[in-house]
């Protein structure tokens, strides 16, 4: 597969996609870099706005398996996990997997189990693992985790500690949309639900290639050095109690690669950066006296990119 070959495959799943959402261009292109980067996304906003659509449409464009879990506050780890059930026949003691052991995970209002429940998936997200009574059994390639959560709402809810918001490459948001849209969705879903007839148009050995093409993709000294003053500079604000740590740093750049590649690239850009900071980094600045609040945190990124230099390289011939 060649960097033009992810580009078309990128296409045909925006596409198919857009069979179902109504605009929502942009943050599509985010969800496909998260997608070929490898990385998990967390789809915010209030209900109704289309986020666990979106999620199924991605998720039957491609052919892997998928699994839905909606996180309620009696929730158990090994819901999602599996357990080890004893089986009187044998006398031994047999594993029975849980909906983590898919290919795409939908996490559905993620933020109403509780935070025992919700540490179930570090290990998975992180890891791509599941260890249990001592064993440890791998998850299959691709795997991609799909959070949904209303910030509104808080009562019953358990706010995701900073560790496991970092295991998020992106933070998104869907808002509402335009008056045009809105037409078009209520035509578009007048007869009957698009998403019950949509078949998969890419297959998981693609997805699978796509993804190792990432790495490969060039990030120059320049673009290297924009990244880190970027997330240094978040640290440097008086009112921010926890910057943009390594870990972080890290997902900027693999996910301006992801980026660049279905822009049909094989190298970064600033602009890439600059596209991604906000959904990438805001999720991962914590302002005082502001936990949970992405507002602030979000005019820190602005400010962050304002006050960065942007760096310049000589034209690619």
């Amino acid at each position: 597969m060649q960097t033009k070959d992810v580009a078309q495959f990128a296409e045909k799943i925006r596409q198919n996609i857009a069979k179902v959402i109504i605009g929502k261009q942009d943050v599509i292109q985010i969800l496909l870099a998260a997608l070929i980067a490898k990385g998990h996304v967390l789809l915010e906003d209030v209900p109704g706005t289309g986020k666990t659509v979106l999620a199924r449409s991605l998720a039957k464009s491609v052919d892997c398996n998928f699994a839905r879990i909606q996180f309620t506050p009696d929730l158990m780890p090994s819901d999602i996990t599996g357990i080890s059930v004893y089986q009187p026949a044998t006398g031994e003691f047999a594993f029975r997997a849980g909906p983590v052991f898919t290919n795409i995970l939908l996490a559905d209002e993620i933020n109403r189990a509780t935070p025992r429940t919700q540490s179930a998936l570090l290990e998975c997200m992180e890891e791509r693992q599941v260890t249990d009574s001592g064993v440890t059994r791998t998850l299959d390639a691709p795997f991609l985790v799909i959070a949904t959560q209303n910030p509104v709402e808080i009562q019953g809810t358990f706010a995701l500690p900073e560790a496991q918001l970092d295991r998020f490459i992106v933070r998104l948001h869907m808002g509402y949309p335009t008056g045009k849209e809105s037409v078009s969705i209520l035509s578009r879903f007048l007869a009957d639900d698009p998403i019950a007839t949509l078949q998969a148009v890419v297959t998981r050995d693609e997805l699978i290639e796509a993804q190792s093409m990432c790495p490969r993709v060039t990030v120059s000294e320049p673009v290297l050095g924009y990244i880190a003053a970027l997330c240094e500079k978040t640290r440097a604000f008086e009112q921010v109690q926890l910057g943009v740590s390594p870990r972080g740093m890290l997902a900027l750049m693999r996910a301006s690669q992801a980026l660049a590649l279905i822009c049909g690239r094989d190298f970064v850009t600033p602009d890439d950066i600059k596209a991604l900071a906000i959904p990438v980094l805001t999720h991962r600045v914590i302002v005082r006296g502001m936990y949970g609040k992405g507002g602030m945190a979000q005019e820190i990124i602005q400010e962050t990119l304002k006050s960065v230099p942007v760096p310049t390289e000589e034209p690619r011939r």
